[in-house]
């Protein structure tokens, strides 16, 4: 199985529970046809750089997922059948990108890490009180 993420654009006016219908149905659609899905980001609503479809924001979602390439295509159906979304991309992440990010959530940065060590100046120098 190979790791993707889609990312769909809904109409901004849509109320919260047509969201979550579109969203189960897309989640529905998935685990239906052998895949797993992982997160569900919300971004909720953004503007549009550029009108779409007379539409100047939307309403964004980010679903990762673990399929076979088999699935795509019914969800790919599926969401360009749907009236509630505006445009939908689904993209297959690279094997370097999901094992870097594997073992990237086990080595976590330290967020006790001195400013001065990395060349910069500290907030005492910055306000002078040297």
């Amino acid at each position: 199985m190979r790791q993707y993420e889609v990312m769909v654009i809904l109409d901004a006016g849509l109320e919260e529970d047509a969201i979550r219908a579109v969203v189960d149905r897309a989640t529905k659609s998935l685990t239906s046809n052998g895949a797993t899905v992982g997160k569900v980001d919300r971004w909720g609503k953004r503007r549009f750089a550029y009108e779409v479809d007379h539409r100047g924001e939307g309403y964004y979602l980010l679903v990762n997922f673990e399929a076979e390439p088999a699935a795509i295509s019914e969800l790919d159906r599926m969401l360009g059948l749907a009236d509630e979304v505006i445009r939908h991309k689904v993209i297959r992440l690279p094997e370097k990108v999901t094992a870097a990010a594997a073992s990237g959530a086990a080595k976590a940065p330290s967020a006790t890490t001195s400013d001065s060590a990395g060349g910069l100046p500290s907030e005492a120098n910055e306000n002078g009180a040297d």
